[in-house]
């Protein structure tokens, strides 16, 4: 009798192993997590950015923290910004909103994580796209002619 209950055991123990595998939600995960650029931002200036994804489903966040430097303290959240991104696989994608630090005189620009929408297999590179900062009510756009390293996105 104990032989029969160790092997049902065993049996309802593997069931249930396997039954969790199957259930278990599947991981979305963004590679790479971070990329760098070279954004030119006409005569705002340019220099090295570092652009950071993250992703949940089809939601997913980009922060991009930059070498440009500001002439002007900056409040947190008072930059509306537009990061659009070039997708190889279909439409653009597009990442606005007004969240950033707060920043001194001479600290370097950060924005985000800025929200939007991606698909499974969506692949975005910031060469082709743009980001566009209005600040103070003035518009900054910044843009890059190399694609970014190691490389795109891929959701």
């Amino acid at each position: 009798m104990s032989k029969r209950i160790g092997s049902g055991a065993a049996l309802l123990a593997g069931a249930l192993a396997v039954t969790g595998l199957a259930l278990a939600p599947s991981a979305a995960a963004v590679t790479p997590d971070t990329a760098t650029i070279t954004a030119s931002c006409g005569i705002f200036g340019g220099g090295a950015a570092t652009l950071t994804a993250t992703q949940s489903g089809t939601s997913a966040t980009l922060t991009l923290t930059s070498s440009i430097t500001t002439p002007l303290s900056l409040g947190a959240n008072s930059i509306n910004s537009t990061l659009t991104m070039a997708n190889s696989t279909g439409p653009a994608r597009v990442f606005s909103g007004s969240v950033n630090p707060a920043m001194a005189a001479g600290s370097t620009i950060t924005v985000g994580p800025l929200p939007g929408t991606v698909a499974s297999g969506d692949s975005l590179d910031f060469k082709g796209g743009s980001l566009k900062m209005v600040i103070f009510g003035i518009t900054v756009t910044c843009t890059t002619s190399a694609a970014q390293a190691p490389g795109p996105f891929v959701f």
